[in-house]
C-alpha cells in the first residue's frame, strides 16, 4: 500500500475509512497499547457489517499496530522503546535512497506540493495536525522516485516513528517552523543531491 498520510478521498472504501481511523487513534495514543479492539462496537459505530472491520484489523496487523491474542481478541500492540533507534537508522537508509532517485524527477508541480506541505506543517497548532503534515512533506519529497515497494516500507516506518513521537514527545511538542524542511526544499530545487541527502540524514537523526 503506497499512499500519502491521510487525506479525504471520495473513492475511499469502508475498509479504508475504518483502517485509517483506527490507525490514527493508535498512532496518537488515543487507543493505547493493550487496548482491545471490539469488532461489534466498531461495526456499529461505522454502520457496517463485521466483514470490513475484520479486513481493517488485518491491515492493522500487517502494519504491526494490532495483534490477535488467543482468547483475548484483537489488541493494540505494545510499543517497544528500544526499536526507535532501529527505525531512525532504517529511515535514514531508505529515505536517502528514495531521495537520490526522486530529486532529478522533481518539477514545478511536485515542488509546489512539497512546499505546500512544508507551509502546512509550520502552521500546525497541534501535534496531530503537525504529524499529518510532516508525513505529507516527507512523502511529497520522496514520491517522485516512483519505487512503490520502497515507499511502502518508508510509510510503515513513518507510522512506527509517529507512535514513538506521540508516546514520548506529546507533552513537550511546540509549534515552530522547521528550518530543515525549508533547507531540504531549497537543496532539491537547486538539484544539489549531496546537500539534500546530508540535510535529510541530520533531520531524521535529530530526534534521537
Amino acid at each position: 500500500m503506497v499512499i500519502a498520510p491521510y487525506r479525504a478521498d471520495m473513492s475511499e472504501t469502508a475498509v479504508d475509512k475504518i483502517f485509517r481511523a483506527l490507525m490514527e487513534r493508535i498512532v496518537t495514543g488515543d487507543l493505547p497499547a493493550g487496548e482491545k479492539l471490539r469488532q461489534d462496537h466498531i461495526a456499529r459505530d461505522y454502520e457496517v457489517s463485521h466483514v470490513p472491520v475484520r479486513e481493517a484489523f488485518l491491515r492493522l496487523e500487517a502494519k504491526g499496530l494490532a495483534k490477535s491474542v488467543p482468547h483475548k481478541g484483537m489488541r493494540v500492540t505494545e510499543l517497544e522503546p528500544t526499536e526507535i533507534r532501529e527505525v531512525i537508522e532504517m529511515r535514514v537508509a531508505l529515505e536517502v535512497l528514495a531521495l537520490t532517485h526522486a530529486l532529478p524527477r522533481h518539477d514545478d508541480q511536485t515542488l509546489a506540493e512539497v512546499d505546500a506541505a512544508r507551509v502546512a506543517c509550520d502552521a500546525a497548532r497541534d501535534m496531530i495536525t503537525w504529524d499529518r503534515c510532516n508525513r505529507q512533506f516527507h512523502f511529497a519529497l520522496l514520491v517522485p522516485c516512483a519505487m512503490p515497494r520502497l515507499l511502502s516500507s518508508i510509510e510503515d516506518l513513518h507510522i512506527t516513528a509517529a507512535r514513538h513521537l506521540f508516546a514520548y514527545w506529546r507533552d513537550r511538542w511546540v509549534s515552530r517552523p522547521d528550518s530543515d524542511h525549508a533547507a531540504l526544499l531549497e537543496a532539491v530545487r537547486a538539484q544539489d543531491l549531496t546537500l539534500a541527502c546530508d540535510i535529510l540524514r541530520r533531520h531524521l537523526r535529530r530526534v534521537s
